[in-house]
């Protein structure tokens, strides 16, 4: 059973040392690391141990899961969504070759972490606007002091319209309030904006989140048609045929797409993917129409069944 904690003061020694020492008797007593739960500014967060995984973590906020790390292993990624986003990440230029990223949500740090291992002296700014969440997590699973992490407790447009124009090789936007995207990350002015500090050769990737009948993906995609000329989209095939809730993720260019490799590695994965793009994304939106400002709503609640 998890065990409530007291916020202690953010000292990164005291905090760290404290924990390892106890996660370390733990493991010599042959016992597994406690649950840390704490009220952050969107609710009741719990980081909960991997017990398959001596240093890892997963991140709820009111019982959905969040984000997974593992502070001796950041190249790791446990989440379907998060390892079809590290696709994007490789893929966005030549292997190991530092980038500037914009992570659009923080959660964990996941993402931002993957970056530092695998492009190492990669230049990142993260944006969470859960100044408490971003605390604990800081506090609990210490970022390397060497990445070059920024992270900024601001709104994500407005952490966005702070990004210089063309200064990103890579926005990724994988923010939740809860469990529903808001809904003024959903619109054209936002992604005409994501557009613009995105530079000519940069991509963007959102992961998304939507049911039967998919009416919020299909408008997702036809918003991003309008902003963005090169388009592909990567889900379990359950969830493109509407058979069940789930998470896509949708990566846009100005550039051709390395369509050849997110399809071999979304294929290869634990739960493989597809990759649609071209005529079949067309077709599957359906006639959605983008979404503006004006009409914008929040990504459908998932059912209680996704999360059991």
């Amino acid at each position: 059973m998890a065990r409530a904690r007291n916020k202690r003061s953010d000292d990164g020694r005291d905090g760290r040392d404290g924990r390892d020492a106890a996660q370390g008797r733990a493991a010599r007593r042959g016992q597994a690391a406690e649950a840390v739960v704490e009220a952050v500014d969107g609710g009741l967060a719990e980081l909960m141990p991997d017990r398959d995984r001596a240093r890892a973590w997963t991140l709820l906020i009111d019982g959905a899961p969040q984000s997974h790390v593992d502070l001796d292993n950041p190249g790791y990624l446990n989440f379907e969504y998060q390892r079809r986003l590290g696709h994007v990440i490789d893929l966005v230029a030549p292997p190991g070759k530092p980038v500037h990223a914009v992570h659009l949500g923080g959660g964990a740090l996941t993402l931002a972490r993957y970056t530092a291992a695998t492009r190492p002296r990669s230049t990142q700014q993260v944006v969470e606007r859960d100044a408490a969440l971003v605390q604990l997590v800081r506090r609990e699973l210490p970022l390397d002091p060497g990445a070059r992490i920024r992270v900024r407790s601001v709104d994500a447009r407005e952490g966005l319209a702070k990004v210089p124009d063309g200064w990103a090789d890579l926005v990724i936007a994988d923010v939740f309030s809860g469990a529903r995207t808001p809904a003024h990350l959903t619109s054209v002015e936002f992604l005409t904006d994501v557009r613009r500090a995105v530079g000519p050769d940069g991509m963007y990737a959102a992961n998304l989140a939507d049911g039967p009948p998919l009416a919020h993906l299909r408008g997702q995609i036809a918003t991003a048609a309008a902003v963005f000329p090169e388009l592909a989209l990567i889900a379990d095939p359950t969830v493109l045929r509407g058979k069940r809730f789930g998470n896509a993720v949708l990566v846009g260019s100005g550039r051709p797409l390395p369509l050849a490799e997110l399809t071999r590695r979304a294929a290869s994965d634990p739960h493989p993917g597809r990759v649609e793009h071209g005529r079949e994304l067309a077709d599957f939106t359906g006639g959605a129409i983008p979404v503006t400002d004006a009409v914008a709503v929040a990504s459908p609640a998932p059912p209680p069944s996704v999360f059991r």
